[in-house]
């Protein structure tokens, strides 16, 4: 028998008991538990309900050679509802102890108090030693370790925490992020981040945001301070831990860069990373000044992930670059998914298809083929102009994913793209380009949804778009030019 489980109340029984006692002791209990997911489309048990979180302060501390993770999180969240008890989305790991602090009954700050948890699967439900009221910020801290493992997705790619060859990566789309830290794990939910990444001496240890110190931890070990002030959804986060080489410096426009670059893949990758600056300021000239304190990339291993993923401010690329557009559409979802984050998973194509959208943009202007020739090359299957576009990109509309599986599809991004084109030919460049920036601009920092666009495009344009929304964004037909 495990000693812990009367601490954690891991029994039905435990918890009748903690009711009666309740009872008897004639207080009165003010709330409720908290929902143990948002019921979104694609992933109900995603996130949590009662409270907004505004905060993480995350110090790991990694083994690269053993895999193993001890962590402690203080997470910072605002009930929005009396709460009895809510929950956190972990998976795996072994939590050591679970303490919240809440606001003081004169109004200032309390003092931290054990708190009653139970695990469940991916849930981690957190009993207060005292009901939270409805507007009270309150911080919880979860100390926890293990050997975290890797997610498989939906549609079969893998995220959360992977080991590399001298190292590891942490990323999170969709839900990856639960495997190496506690939260509130849906994109509605963002918030700023401060990551603390302590590794041995001799490697680095890269995140969001911007480096604020590089400091000795003692036993051979050193600790990276990540400051991430802008809101972020915890599908952004990474944690990379490896020997890379880091170089620094600063856009033709001013934006500080810090990128860290796997040594084997420094020279393949040289080309395209040279441009990142000039990349930066074209895509802040398009679509609006750059969103965040830094930019960057981080290139691992060859062969680490099946996929690029737009983590905030710093890409990660599975290997170096293999061209500019790969590095274009990244850039792009610092605008279009990472400071304008979806509200649930349906809305992935305001991510991927803005994205998509920007390649497309960045070749018209750089010697490639123009959106239209894009967009007819994907109406006719000339694989000549685009080597997608006799893909499935017409399986399904951009705006209602079959399944789980499928919203990292090819209609999200391809036939996403096209419905931006379709707009872009209906209003005219002048009308759209002040969309692009209106949306990224209106909507900074924020969530939104398919609804939120199409009406938000509508009126910045004042044009009636509701043929192109039922035929290219809702129809389930192939739509024709």
């Amino acid at each position: 028998m495990d000693p812990r489980a009367l601490t954690r109340l891991a029994a039905p029984a435990a918890a009748a008991l903690l009711a009666l006692t309740t009872a008897c002791t004639g207080s009165t209990v003010q709330g409720r538990p908290g929902a143990s997911g948002l019921r979104d489309p694609y992933f109900p048990k995603a996130g949590n309900g009662g409270y907004e979180v505004e905060h993480y302060a995350l110090d790991l501390d990694y083994d690269p050679a053993g895999g193993r993770l001890r962590g402690k999180a203080v997470i910072t969240a605002r009930a929005e509802q009396g709460l009895s008890s809510f929950n956190l989305d972990l998976s795996g790991l072994r939590v050591d102890s679970v303490r919240v602090r809440g606001a003081g009954g004169d109004g200032g700050a309390g003092a931290y108090a054990g708190a009653r948890y139970n695990r469940s699967g991916n849930e981690l439900t957190v009993r207060p030693a005292e009901d939270l009221k409805k507007g009270e910020v309150f911080r919880t801290e979860v100390v926890y370790s293990g050997r975290p493992k890797p997610l498989t997705d939906p549609d079969g790619s893998t995220e959360g925490w992977i080991t590399t060859k001298d190292g590891a990566v942490g990323v999170g789309e969709p839900v990856g992020s639960m495997s190496w830290f506690p939260g509130n794990h849906h994109p509605s939910d963002k918030a700023a981040y401060d990551i603390t990444l302590t590794v041995p001496d001799g490697y680095e240890a890269v995140s969001n945001g911007e480096l604020r110190s590089r400091t000795p931890a003692g036993g051979g070990r050193t600790a990276f301070a990540w400051h991430s002030p802008e809101p972020m959804a915890s599908y952004l986060a990474t944690a990379v831990v490896g020997k890379y080489k880091v170089t620094t410096g600063r856009t033709p426009g001013g934006v500080p860069l810090y990128s860290a670059v796997e040594p084997a893949a420094a020279e393949q990758g040289e080309r395209a990373l040279a441009r990142l600056p000039e990349m930066v300021d074209w895509a802040a000239g398009r679509f609006g000044p750059y969103p965040f304190g830094s930019a960057g990339a981080i290139v691992l291993p060859s062969g680490t992930l099946e996929y690029a993923l737009e983590t905030q401010t710093r890409p990660v690329f599975p290997g170096a670059p293999g061209s500019e557009e790969l590095l274009v559409h990244e850039l792009a979802h610092q605008w279009f998914g990472d400071s304008v984050s979806p509200k649930s998973w349906k809305d992935m194509w305001l991510n991927e298809g803005f994205a998509t959208y920007a390649e497309w943009l960045w070749t018209e202007e750089h010697g490639g083929p123009t959106a239209q020739e894009e967009f007819r090359a994907f109406l006719d299957g000339d694989t000549a102009v685009d080597e997608q576009a006799d893909s499935d990109w017409d399986a399904f509309p951009p705006a209602d994913p079959p399944g789980p599986q499928d919203i990292s599809g090819n209609p999200v991004y391809y036939r996403g793209a096209m419905v931006l084109h379709r707009v872009r030919q209906e209003v005219g460049d002048a009308a759209f380009f002040d969309l692009l920036r209106g949306w990224a601009d209106d909507h900074r920092h924020g969530n939104a949804a398919t609804a939120d666009f199409t009406a938000y495009a509508q009126e910045r344009t004042g044009r009636d778009l509701k043929k192109v929304w039922d035929v290219w964004l809702y129809g389930e037909d192939r739509p024709g030019a």
